[in-house]
């Protein structure tokens, strides 16, 4: 049963169609990875989800008929609100408080934005980082850590707010190599653990491995989607395997004939 669904999703920059109407569903407890070339429009579309990127045009619905969001008319306070409470958005750049600790950064949410006692939220947000591997580092700040542990806490707080849908935008990118595996291996856990989640991503092995539909855009359009499985081995689309083949996917043998 699909949670959020949305419909002709369409952006422009400067005049420039970056979404050229963006049909798309996920449903509870799914992962789906966006995989596509630079400027295929893939953050864009992550970011209209919940409002960082204003859509022109388009249908977003929590299919239970809790919201339902029409892009081209003006969208009230609450109804922004509410679809941004329904969602938590870890970035490429971790983008945490640079003067509060890890253990500030992720109680933030559930104390400014939802009101939640503070000591309540301190002991959610201590169990947060344990989940990712991080207690001994929570009253660190974000200039003592590394960037794989950066991440972590991003998604520790992106985790707090108990968010219906996580949004990742390339999490992994701005990582030297060697601390993408600890970051991944986090979002395996959230994925076995239920989290709805949709995964702007280049780890193309980690797309196979947890995410349960794989999506590629270019050019601002979703050219194929598929389970993970059949993504990989059999994609259907000439672009796919050419995007596929530049990303040294081994693909079944048949597909060079």
């Amino acid at each position: 049963m699909s949670m959020l669904k949305v419909s002709n999703i369409q952006k422009n920059f400067n005049g420039n169609h970056v979404l050229k109407g963006i049909d798309f569903e996920i449903n509870k407890g799914e992962v789906v990875a966006i995989l596509g070339p630079s400027g295929s429009g893939k953050t864009t579309f992550l970011r209209c989800l919940n409002l960082l990127e204003r859509p022109e045009q388009g249908i977003l619905e929590f299919t239970d008929g809790s919201l339902k969001i029409d892009f081209s008319q003006k969208i009230s306070k609450a109804d922004e609100l509410k679809l941004r409470r329904r969602s938590s958005m870890v970035f490429q750049q971790y983008n945490l408080f640079p003067h509060r600790s890890a253990l500030e950064n992720v109680m933030e949410g559930m104390v400014v934005v939802q009101k939640q006692d503070k000591a309540q939220a301190r002991e959610k947000a201590l169990s947060l980082l344990e989940k990712v591997g991080l207690k001994n580092k929570a009253d660190l700040f974000p200039s003592q850590l590394s960037g794989g542990q950066q991440q972590r806490v991003g998604i520790a707080r992106a985790l707090a707010v108990k968010p219906d849908i996580i949004l990742l935008d390339e999490p992994t990118s701005a990582l030297d190599p060697e601390l993408v595996g600890e970051v991944l291996q986090t979002l395996k856990m959230l994925a076995q653990e239920g989290w709805t989640m949709i995964i702007v991503t280049h780890e193309m092995q980690f797309a196979k491995d947890v995410a349960d539909r794989v999506i590629l855009m270019a050019d601002g359009y979703i050219v194929e989607q598929n389970t993970a499985d059949k993504f990989f081995t059999c994609p259907q689309h000439e672009r796919t395997k050419q995007f596929l083949l530049q990303a040294k996917i081994p693909l079944e043998l048949d597909y060079y004939i």
